[in-house]
């Protein structure tokens, strides 16, 4: 089981014994996000329920150490899917919440090419069936839906606000897309409180494993200790506008307590590179990185050592690749009095001093590591835009 990066909050506080103010449904509460929000949310007195999909195996260890009081819990789960209607209308309906958030999703953007139907039903459906579910039960819910950059996909405008016109470049992004507009429909046709929040990239130690901020992470940190010889990635081009999920879900909440429903875009308005993050997250491991050679044939290696540490692999770039994403949250930070607080360089040492932890555990307790090899269905390699 991943050993999870913990706030403040431990399984060891006592969370407000007062009755909660509010009630809250967070979908996707397993995630990332979805584990700050929750984080954040107790802190400020909420009764949490949160919402996760029925897994073989548990996938809770990001919210595990916020389970409280057994006898009348502030933290509660139950299952349910943003596929199945009648189990939102139900979970909704019984919990009667003062807000929803809406961070499920199908968020990884190569698999939506392999998955676009299911991707679809999730991302852009679900949504529409929490909306309907709040619309017929006539319940003064303020509802949330994550938005993503990715609907930028290839920008007409640099930098992105909330007036940029989207322009998706992959199954994922064109899903956020309608989402985005069917909250924006009920918000006006229905006068529900409903709100976006386009959201950059943002990471965390508890980001995914197949994203590609924690492959570097890990997986230099496993290089570090000689557990594995070098990582592979995509497209070392890619550049994208990071910055830390704590910060983000911070502002999210804030989009909910806004007098008024509206949509906002967040992010830190800085951009960098693929390869610069590898850069910085090697130079908090002690390692310069040198590159060598140009397009699949590029190497990142060792400057002291000369041995390759990163290597470029064809399978993992997309078909259609997104090349510069850039934000411009003044809307934000002028409206909700809201700035991020983590810059590139901190997520960078965070996520790899996390990180190193994690590989000497794997390290100490001899743990295998399987390096997952995806297999193209097309069967030729891709090539760089």
């Amino acid at each position: 089981m991943p050993r999870i990066a913990t706030s403040s909050i431990s399984k060891h506080r006592n969370f407000p014994k007062i009755m909660p103010q509010k009630k809250a449904i967070i979908t996707g509460i397993t995630g990332q996000d979805g584990s700050y929000l929750s984080e954040l949310l107790l802190e400020k007195g909420y009764k949490i329920y949160g919402i996760q999909r029925r897994a073989s195996l548990p996938n809770t260890y990001r919210v595990d150490h916020l389970y409280d009081n057994v006898e009348d819990p502030n933290f509660n789960m139950m299952y349910g899917d943003l596929s199945d209607s009648s189990n939102l209308v139900r979970v909704i309906n019984a919990v009667k919440p003062d807000e929803i958030y809406n961070l499920a999703a199908q968020s990884h953007v190569q698999i939506s090419f392999d998955k676009p139907e299911y991707t679809v039903n999730v991302n852009a459906l679900g949504p529409l069936r929490i909306l309907e579910t709040i619309r017929n039960l006539q319940l003064p819910i303020r509802y949330y839906q994550a938005s993503s950059s990715e609907m930028f996909g290839k920008v007409l405008e640099i930098p992105q606000n909330e007036s940029t016109p989207f322009n998706p470049r992959s199954p994922y992004g064109l899903s956020k897309v309608f989402a985005f507009y069917i909250t924006k429909i009920f918000r006006d046709a229905y006068n529900i409180f409903a709100s976006n929040g386009i959201l950059f990239n943002h990471e965390s130690p508890r980001r995914g494993f197949n994203f590609v901020t924690r492959k570097i992470t890990l997986g230099l940190a496993r290089v570090k200790l000689g557990l594995i010889d070098k990582i592979s990635l995509g497209n070392l081009e890619s550049q994208r506008d990071w910055g830390h999920s704590k910060d983000y879900v911070e502002a999210i909440w804030k989009i909910l307590q806004h007098h008024e429903p509206d949509d906002f875009v967040v992010g830190t308005g800085d951009t960098h590179s693929v390869r610069e993050f590898v850069e910085e997250a090697a130079k908090n491991l002690g390692i310069e990185i040198e590159w060598q050679g140009t397009g699949l044939d590029e190497k990142g290696v060792d400057k002291k050592t000369g041995k390759v540490l990163v290597d470029v692999d064809p399978i993992f770039f997309r078909p259609t690749e997104v090349a510069f994403l850039q934000s411009d949250s003044k809307k934000a930070r002028a409206a909700l009095n809201w700035e991020p607080r983590i810059d590139f360089k901190e997520l960078a040492r965070i996520m790899v001093e996390a990180d190193l932890q994690y590989a000497e555990e794997e390290a100490r307790s001899h743990r295998p590591i399987v390096t997952q090899k995806r297999y193209n269905i097309n069967g030729s390699k891709r090539k760089p835009l």
